[in-house]
């Protein structure tokens, strides 16, 4: 059985990520395991912050809003009848994703990727760029279609 890692931050290349592999089940045959993964980032200065406003609240706070990414992902798949499971983690983006696939045997990461170009992601980083090249796990980054030019 294959298994597939898409991590989903609530992004519309995150949703069209989950579009375009619902379309390629096709291809692959019912046998896939599907692991929809929401990584929160941590919050700065941490035990200051939470002394403040309190652990239960901080997770509170990163449970719903891991939820309300994984919102869409989830709905495109409920609607295909597409059997999923989903988590929410802490951590840094790339590496915990890099480790989640690692831990649960994934045979493929699928991403999305806001097609910023390459001087962004060089200013700015990328997830998905960290995620190629430190992943040991092959990655495929898809890339919404636009419409053809008339």
């Amino acid at each position: 059985m294959l298994k597939f890692l898409i991590p989903v931050d609530g992004s519309e290349p995150a949703a069209e990520t989950v579009k375009q592999f619902r379309n390629y089940l096709s291809w692959i045959g019912p046998e896939v395991e599907i692991h929809l993964l929401n990584v929160q980032q941590r919050i700065p200065y941490g035990k200051r912050v939470s002394s403040v406003i309190g652990r239960d609240r901080i997770a509170r706070y990163q449970q719903e809003d891991g939820s309300a990414a994984l919102k869409p992902a989830r709905a495109l798949l409920d609607k295909a009848g597409i059997p999923y499971q989903h988590h929410i983690v802490v951590g840094d983006a790339a590496e915990t994703i890099i480790q989640y696939a690692k831990e649960k045997g994934c045979d493929q990461i699928l991403m999305g990727t806001k097609g910023m170009g390459s001087l962004a992601g060089v200013v700015m980083g990328s997830v998905a760029t960290k995620v190629i090249q430190l992943s040991p796990v092959p990655v495929l980054v898809m890339k919404k279609r636009r419409p053809a030019a008339r």
